[in-house]
């Protein structure tokens, strides 16, 4: 077997030479002109009126007994959701539970029940008759009150204001490409994005029906914003005039 050896010199130099061959090939591919791209940004807001309720109302109760307190809040939240029926418009739910025991110093010691319930409904007048007898009637106390978006009128909302945060999105890339000196331009990668304000306004007052205690309702409006974010890339830059 024969080993051939090549001297350290030639071998370097054999190195270099291609090294200097595949700088060359590299060289000779063109490099590709980066496009110039801007981004922009576009929303719209539409003020909502709110038409969803929701409230929530607890049964309490102590005694000296766990079980005698239990069953007091439990006959009053059976007789609230019995109640409820006649107000086919008024969504029930039971939620919360919690049991208590209660210590004083000096005094015996006894149990706190307690037991919420949520309502939830689209028929605002309805819903305060409903609260107020709830309250007058069944001996429950009225924990809060909210407003807010059902989620059909949420949507459609948000729907109507893409359309309008895009077609400002695109009129700001034209100003934007124009004033950059570029005669055209396309969208890239775009994003949608949806939210609220959470302002609230005053737009009406319900009272419950006669003979319940009034349960003044305001209702409120929220403001529902879509924005459009994205990137615009320019084209055809206009050549200055002569």
């Amino acid at each position: 077997m024969m080993s051939l050896r090549i001297p350290r010199a030639a071998a370097m130099a054999a190195l270099i030479a291609v090294g200097a061959r595949a700088g060359f090939a590299c060289a000779q591919v063109p490099a590709v002109p980066m496009q110039p791209i801007v981004t922009v940004s576009a929303s719209a807001t539409a003020t909502v009126s709110n038409d969803r309720l929701q409230a929530w109302l607890r049964a309490e109760a102590e005694s000296p007994s766990a079980a005698a307190a239990a069953s007091q809040v439990n006959a009053l939240i059976a007789k609230a959701l019995a109640g409820a029926r006649s107000y086919p418009a008024v969504k029930l739910a039971t939620a919360g539970y919690s049991t208590q025991q209660v210590t004083e110093k000096g005094k015996p010691s006894r149990w706190h029940v307690t037991q919420s319930i949520s309502l939830e409904s689209a028929d605002f007048t309805a819903a305060a008759t409903l609260i107020s007898k709830l309250q007058e009637e069944d001996g429950l106390v009225l924990s809060g009150m909210g407003f807010s978006l059902a989620d059909k009128t949420r949507r459609d909302a948000e729907d109507g204001l893409t359309r309008q945060a895009i077609r400002s999105w695109q009129s700001r890339a034209e100003q934007a490409a124009q004033a950059l000196g570029f005669a055209s331009w396309r969208p890239g990668h775009l994003t949608v994005q949806t939210g609220d304000g959470g302002r609230m306004y005053p737009t009406m007052r319900v009272q419950a029906a006669p003979g319940f205690a009034p349960v003044a309702l305001e209702a409120g409006t929220t403001d529902v914003t879509v924005t459009v974010n994205g990137e615009a890339i320019l084209e055809a830059a206009t050549m200055p005039a002569r």
